[in-house]
């Protein structure tokens, strides 16, 4: 199992910038792709950035150039850099890693963090 705690959430202005943090711990060996999703109220869970173990990342059109993901491997680490917050960006950010063992891919999800864009 692996388990995920996000940080760095909280309530910014438009134009202001937060920093989300996702801690893996468990049995981390195996985890390939780590990223981030997003949920808004009413809305579907959706995509926002990934970034797989060699560092390919590829980002939802919505936030490319504005957010920056980066991992840190040794630390079982992933980051979301988000700059030039939307108010259309308010929404409870997930964590998710997933792990490849045996030919078998596994999904795992933190608890999630508010993020609000007041405007």
């Amino acid at each position: 199992q692996v388990q995920l705690a996000e940080s760095g959430g909280g309530l910014v202005q438009a134009g202001g910038s937060l920093r989300l943090s996702c801690l893996a711990s468990g049995s981390t060996m195996w985890i390939n792709r780590m990223g981030w999703y997003r949920q808004a109220p009413g809305k579907q869970r959706e995509l926002v950035a990934v970034i797989a173990s060699g560092g390919s990342t590829n980002y939802a059109e919505s936030v490319k150039g504005r957010f920056t993901i980066s991992r840190d491997n040794a630390k079982n680490s992933v980051f979301l850099q988000m700059n030039s917050l939307k108010p259309e960006d308010t929404a409870v950010y997930y964590c998710n890693a997933v792990r490849r063992l045996l030919g078998k891919e596994s999904d795992y999800w933190g608890q999630g963090t508010q993020v609000t864009v007041s405007s």
